[in-house]
């Protein structure tokens, strides 16, 4: 007879067995037993893990242990600066023969006043610049042709008795003579300013005009020299930003045009080098100063 509380039993009933398996009942499983972690008949029959699968020592783990707990830097150990080897700097120093990489001249420990205002505290002070004397070639050339044409001027109408007219030549060449001035001093307070973090250009004597643009932004930087500008060493810088319309773009007539591009392009991609290299030469100096 069949179990009274199933139907009999059957051998050859296709749904047998998947009767049984569903009617299997399900072992407990402890608090303590996790997933993966347990041994036993309803777990499955891989390998058991351990409390430290996964967590072995590697590159980012070492002297933690093997506790699982993710490595964590300390708060306290502060950046620590990119160590840079001898042999990165060797081609940075002057060798033996006394010959050392072309650079900008001058280069200033310390920006003048007129530049100073303008850095903040966390800035560091890389160099400025003012703009080639053939900036002022224009006003130079006006200043010179109006002495020559109206002292020649003033001469001749001194001559035929009209005395107004010489006045009127005067005052003109004055007004010439403070146009011209009034360029110079312009020029003057002209500075082309490199940070470690930007480059600006500063102008203007009445009304200051301060343009600049983050190094991280500039995406295109490059200079052209015209024949003369090859001649006398002088040239223009082109700055471009993401495509987008920026006050500081282009800066003409600049001084050693190839060396201040390498200074700025290094400044962009190998500061962690500018660094190292301006550290060493103020240690030298210090030593040198001992000595």
């Amino acid at each position: 007879m069949g179990s009274p509380s199933g139907p009999p039993f059957d051998p050859d009933d296709p749904d047998r067995e998947r009767r049984e398996r569903d009617t299997e009942p399900i072992p407990r499983v402890g608090p303590d037993d996790g997933p993966g972690y347990g041994s036993g008949p309803s777990l499955s029959d891989g390998p058991s893990l351990s409390d430290d699968a996964g967590f072995g020592d590697g590159p980012g783990y070492a002297g933690e242990g093997r506790s699982g707990r993710a490595w964590i830097r300390d708060p306290e150990a502060g950046y620590q600066p990119p160590q840079i080897s001898e042999d990165e700097l060797a081609g940075l120093r002057a060798d033996a023969a006394g010959m050392a990489p072309r650079r900008v001249l001058p280069l200033e420990d310390e920006p003048s006043s007129l530049v100073a205002r303008y850095l903040f505290p966390t800035e560091r002070y890389r160099g400025e610049w003012k703009r080639h004397w053939i900036h002022l070639a224009t006003p130079l050339l006006v200043g010179i042709a109006a002495t020559f044409v109206l002292g020649y001027l003033s001469g001749f109408l001194a001559g035929q008795d009209v005395g107004a007219l010489t006045t009127v030549a005067v005052l003109l060449w004055f007004a010439v003579m403070g146009w011209v001035a009034w360029k110079v001093a312009d020029w003057w307070y002209d500075r082309f300013i490199l940070t470690n973090k930007r480059v600006m250009v500063v102008n203007g004597i009445i009304t200051r005009r301060v343009a600049m643009m983050p190094l991280v932004r500039v995406t295109d930087m490059k200079y052209e020299q015209t024949p003369a500008g090859r001649a006398l060493n002088y040239g223009t810088f082109v700055l471009e930003s993401a495509g987008q319309e920026q006050a500081l773009r282009e800066i003409k007539n600049l001084p050693n045009p190839n060396e201040l591009y390498l200074r700025v392009v290094e400044e962009m991609y190998e500061p962690q080098a500018v660094e190292a290299r301006l550290g060493k030469e103020a240690d030298e100096a210090k030593a040198d100063d001992g000595a």
